[in-house]
């Protein structure tokens, strides 16, 4: 079996990539990013087609000021530039995994060779996801910008993937009831969760008795990171602190300027440094309103953490409720705060939780484990396909 990968970015793709070359199955990795980088995830540069035209483009307009930003949305452009040039890496092989709005034409190439067709969705359904943000910002009297919002195109453009592709391939039960919901039929996908990087993510000695409330991830309300400042600003809790990690994005100044003095705030840390933050916490939480997976979950799991998450995180095929953690519904900050308290008085579960969430990521959610997973789907597809023909 070859399998050739088509990512605009990175996202979980290195990962496959390096399990599929792991056991012989890589044929070619096509991406945005420069062969250099992959060759850290195991991926050589021989196998390695870089489009860096896509990165120079897309990053040189998030440089931009935000006024200019508000006033359009690059996406379709740079997603179908980037595509055309990928459908001409595509060659021969026996199965073409594309990353969803990056691979229409990537994906009709690859059929038209003979390679059983995957789209790779990371996230919700995209018009679940669309319509969740748009919700979201008016609950809370925001003006959506065109950058908000997948552009109409693209919406277009991935409902043409779904309907095109043999299979697509998700990473939870989240992912897969909006998918169900939308009429996609259940046969064509492959569900498997993502996995965590053990020798990168490991919890270190605690240095402190405060408890601290951690979350890693973008500044944003698609991360309800809102529900998170509102709910630990109203607990005020003695000797506690709420940690927060990762980029601003400019919807989140206003909520980060109404709870100022209740949190602490230290921006985009190296992906290789991240543990450290894990392990000085003694929770990590996740409010998001809408992502596939969220890879933040094991990695806090495998640093020793309890999770407290959403079901729209994706959280739920990983932790277990009650078990490594508690799964709540989204935008309720009164059962986060009521399961915050919890862990609050209760360090001895707080504990309990957190060895047990470890031993959950490290025994079944590696990326061993994930590659595993996803070679199996692999050959069962393909085996379905030749009994099609």
């Amino acid at each position: 079996m070859k399998v050739t990968i088509s990512v605009g970015g990175r996202f979980h793709a290195f990962n496959l990539a390096h399990e599929l070359e792991k056991r012989g199955a890589l044929e070619r990795l096509i991406t945005s990013y420069p062969a250099f980088i992959t060759e850290r995830y195991g991926v050589p540069r021989t196998k390695v087609r870089s489009i860096i035209a896509k990165e120079l483009l897309q990053r040189g307009w998030n440089g931009l000021p935000r006024s200019v930003r508000a006033s359009a949305n690059p996406q379709f452009f740079v997603h179908t530039l980037y595509d055309t040039c990928a459908s001409r890496y595509v060659g021969v092989s026996d199965i073409f995994v594309g990353w969803s709005s990056f691979s229409l034409r990537s994906l009709r190439n690859a059929k038209e060779h003979g390679a059983l067709g995957i789209v790779e969705r990371g996230s919700s359904h995209i018009e679940y996801q669309r319509d969740i943000i748009r919700e979201e910002y008016a609950l809370h009297g925001l003006a959506l910008t065109p950058a908000d919002l997948p552009h109409p195109k693209i919406v277009d453009m991935e409902l043409r993937e779904y309907a095109e592709a043999d299979r697509i391939s998700i990473p939870s039960h989240f992912v897969k009831r909006t998918l169900l919901a939308k009429g996609i039929p259940e046969a064509k996908l492959i569900h498997v969760p993502y996995g965590v990087d053990l020798a990168q993510f490991r919890g270190v000695p605690k240095t402190d008795g405060v408890f601290r409330v951690v979350f890693v991830g973008g500044m944003c309300l698609r991360k309800g990171v809102h529900y998170l400042l509102q709910a630990f600003a109203e607990l005020k809790l003695p000797n506690a602190e709420l940690l927060l990690v990762g980029a601003m994005n400019d919807e989140m100044e206003p909520f980060f300027k109404r709870y100022a003095g209740t949190f602490k705030y230290i921006g985009s840390v190296p992906q290789a440094e991240l543990y450290r933050y894990y392990s000085q916490g003694s929770v990590f939480a996740l409010m998001s309103i809408e992502e596939g997976l969220a890879m933040v979950v094991p990695q806090a799991m495998a640093c020793g953490l309890p999770v407290i998450a959403t079901t729209n995180t994706g959280a739920e095929d990983i932790v277990r409720d009650g078990k490594d953690g508690f799964i709540i519904p989204i935008r309720d900050t009164e059962m986060l705060k009521e399961k915050l308290v919890y862990l609050y008085d209760h360090s001895d579960v707080r504990g309990a939780m957190g060895r047990s969430a470890q031993e959950r990521v490290s025994s079944g959610f590696t990326w061993d484990d994930y590659g595993n997973r996803i070679i199996a789907e692999y050959e069962r597809v393909l085996v379905e396909k030749r009994k099609n023909i």
